[in-house]
């Protein structure tokens, strides 16, 4: 990628790079402290939720079509809550549990259900000599983490603007060892992407060697859009169905980041065989899920069009910070020519490449002036970006101030590290 720095001369260069060192110290010195790490909603999204605390009381009715949500029962979901996560998500409720407030916790389970169980009476996959798992990269890192946490070796899949690289896809599930792929399609986590309707088809069409072959399909991000011209995303049940295929995918999804961190509701749905195999591990770990949960919320947005509406009010405070950083990035590095970022119309990421070798320089200087990024790396299996290029950017839980002093940190050190690579790489 040609840089402004290649036209200067070695005096010229060394002159920026001690104006771009002044500039760092001088931030250093006003003693920032803000940490962007993770995506966190701020106080100010989790607080127009607040009248959802009030949807059930000491005086309301407890039961939901029948179904007593004070009292054991209902484990797959209270039918409500089952009709909503259906309805966000476009598919029949009838293939949808609903339990606990973690998708992540969700996709743990389904894993531990494959490891131990088997999918579908094949064999666990804790008994495998080798099982491997597709990872889009950039990816979300806690994903990554799960798998390496059961030991599968997790090897990374190339992302394109459209979404994974079909044609690796499509030679790796040949292996039989591969037993899986972790896919974030709408406003994929960290690069914002939405998967086209073309890598969505190709999904759906796989014929992967392996009969107990899923993906973990995590829609976390379904109704998250910035703009009144949502992202479409194709649905991935029916475009399998239209494909002639059956048992290939667990979707994920839940409230979190729509209602309250750590107390939404979240969900599971698959193919009625599928779901039927995994409600038989979910009978022996729970009695039932928490029920007055799911009503809170079932009362509070009872339908697709009241998430809708609440998502608005959401975005009223999350489309300024995207902004925001988009502008702070083109004024403060956009001249460069080695820099570039995404631009996601949804989620909660945008992701900045620089020149190769520059993410984890970038990230330790952001870290020594006061502002804590999330470890590059961090998108990739095993934390090992090959390029050591891209950094997730996370805006949402700071303030518009704070994130503006934030990015002019940013900024700066990013600056200060192209120039010294680009004069490295001239004396090597």
């Amino acid at each position: 990628m040609a840089s402004l720095f290649e036209s200067l001369s070695a005096e010229e260069l060394e002159g920026a790079i001690e104006r771009y060192e002044a500039e760092v110290a001088e931030l250093k010195a006003q003693g920032i402290e803000l940490d962007m790490a993770r995506g966190k909603p701020s106080r100010a999204q989790t607080d127009l939720s607040r009248p959802m605390l009030d949807a059930v009381s000491a005086t309301s009715d407890l039961t939901d079509e029948g179904v007593d949500a004070a009292n054991y029962g209902a484990p797959w979901g209270i039918p409500s809550a089952r009709r909503l996560m259906a309805e966000l998500i476009g598919v029949d409720a009838k293939n949808v549990v609903v339990g606990g407030s973690s998708s992540l916790d969700l996709e743990f389970e389904a894993l531990v259900h494959a490891w131990v169980r088997g999918v579908r009476g094949g064999t666990p996959w804790g008994r495998l000599e080798r099982v491997v798992f597709l990872c889009p990269a950039p990816g979300y890192d806690r994903h990554f983490a799960m798998t390496e946490h059961f030991g599968v070796e997790n090897v990374a899949v190339p992302m394109t603007a459209e979404g994974p690289d079909m044609d690796v896809v499509e030679e790796l599930v040949k292996n039989p060892e591969v037993k899986g792929m972790w896919c974030v399609p709408k406003y994929e986590n960290p690069m914002g992407i939405t998967y086209s309707d073309e890598v969505v088809r190709r999904i759906a069409a796989l014929s992967p060697a392996a009969p107990d072959f899923r993906i973990w399909w995590d829609n976390a991000y379904v109704v998250h859009g910035l703009y009144d011209e949502d992202d479409e995303l194709l649905e991935i049940f029916g475009a399998i169905e239209e494909a002639g295929g059956g048992d290939l995918v667990y979707e994920f999804a839940s409230t979190s980041k729509v209602t309250f961190p750590g107390s939404g509701i979240a969900c599971i749905a698959a193919s009625p065989a599928d779901i039927a195999d995994l409600e038989a591990t979910f009978a022996i770990e729970r009695v039932c899920p928490d029920k007055l949960n799911m009503l809170r919320h079932a009362r509070y947005l009872p339908d697709l069009a009241a998430v809708k509406a609440h998502m608005r009010r959401l975005a009223t405070i999350m489309r300024p910070k995207f902004e925001l950083v988009d502008e702070r990035l083109r004024e403060g590095l956009g001249e460069l020519g080695c820099c570039s970022w995404t631009k996601p119309r949804g989620g909660y990421f945008v992701t900045f490449f620089g020149p190769e070798g520059s993410a984890k320089a970038i990230v330790r200087l952001c870290r020594e002036t006061g502002v804590t990024l999330t470890g590059a790396g961090a998108t990739w299996p095993y934390g090992d970006d090959p390029s050591d290029s891209d950094i997730r950017i996370a805006p949402s839980y700071p303030t518009l101030e704070e994130l503006g002093r934030a990015l002019d940190v940013f900024c700066a050190c990013a600056r200060l590290v192209c120039a010294r690579l680009a004069r490295d790489g001239r004396a090597s």
